[in-house]
């Protein structure tokens, strides 16, 4: 077994999250950022890019030995699916069509799941606006992990386990602790994704389904790019509960690395967060942030101080009115 890490319980906090205040300040001294609001024109050309070589990577897939594909799906292929899972997250925020258009935004969500394998464009959206309005709520924050996660994986191999599990807590976590009714739009979303997975197993054999559902299984879990579910909100020094990242994989990411600029100003599209952080340096440059996130989920697992109950976490006092 590993060695028992010492924190013991989630860090209760009775203020409200710091990202509206913050907006607030900086909108007051730098009001040129409301410019950098609204979608990004270049964003559905660089997914259907994306999409494109998913659908003719699996000409080559359909021919490889389970081995070399499992190393393709980890290297190249569950890359490109984790990338497909930021760009539903800007999708979410409207900001492939902006928000005039909420059905376009919903529609082109349906595309860019379809090399993913599992419907999760409806759903995430679903829950990750609520993780915005309520950052840390016991109840409405699914991005939180439970108390039995953080209990029974509380030891340096357990956060292991925990780390490459994590498509399955994300998956099924808001179903256990905040379940919601399915709407029409995610009974659509799983009958396209169904259709899909189908016509692929039909053309090019069940080899190449199991290439696209392991490739996002893995690049969700215990994969560098999948560092940014740790970086983003688990507490790495007290008294801060959001951290940007910086480093060179913000270029295949939608830059989702820049996460305090994100939830400061979700309405600015990924590609133009850098330039928030550029007019504001001030208000971002002394904040605690990461550089690689290799170096995130190995401390996250080797450092007895970090684990699932390194979350700052607020009391549910209900749905605003």
């Amino acid at each position: 077994m590993g060695q028992r890490v010492s924190r013991t319980d989630f860090e209760w906090v009775y203020t409200e999250e710091p990202h509206a205040t913050r907006r607030k300040i900086i909108l007051e001294k730098y009001p040129q950022i409301k410019k950098l609001f609204g979608y990004d024109p270049n964003f559905k050309w660089v997914v259907l890019g994306m999409v494109l070589v998913q659908f003719l990577s699996l000409f080559v897939v359909k021919d490889l030995s389970y081995p070399n594909l499992l190393l393709l799906a980890y290297f190249f292929g569950g890359v490109i699916n984790h990338s497909l899972m930021l760009a539903i997250h800007e999708i979410a925020h409207n900001l492939a069509f902006g928000h005039a258009r909420p059905m376009a935004n919903r529609l082109f969500g349906f595309f860019a799941n379809l090399p993913i394998g599992i419907p999760v464009s409806i759903s995430f959206r679903k829950y990750h606006l609520e993780h915005h309005r309520y950052q840390g709520d016991e109840k409405l924050d699914t991005d939180l992990p439970t108390l039995l996660e953080a209990k029974l994986f509380n030891t340096t191999f357990g956060k292991f386990c925990w780390v490459f599990l994590q498509p399955l807590f994300y998956a099924f976590r808001p179903l256990v602790t905040y379940p919601k009714v399915p709407t029409n739009l995610e009974y659509i979303n799983l009958f396209i994704q169904l259709i899909f997975d189908g016509i692929i197993w039909y053309f090019f054999g069940g080899k190449v389904v199991f290439y696209l559902l392991i490739g996002s299984f893995m690049a969700m879990g215990l994969h560098p790019v999948a560092g940014h579910f740790i970086s983003e909100h688990y507490m790495y020094k007290k008294g801060f509960e959001t951290y940007s990242y910086y480093g060179s994989l913000n270029f295949i990411t939608f830059n989702v690395g820049y996460h305090n600029e994100h939830h400061d100003f979700p309405a600015v599209p990924g590609s133009r967060l850098p330039e928030v952080k550029r007019i504001a340096a001030e208000f971002y440059d002394d904040l605690p942030h990461h550089n690689s996130w290799t170096s995130v989920l190995y401390d996250f697992v080797m450092d007895p101080d970090i684990g699932p109950y390194a979350r700052m976490k607020r009391r549910h006092r209900g749905l605003d009115q």
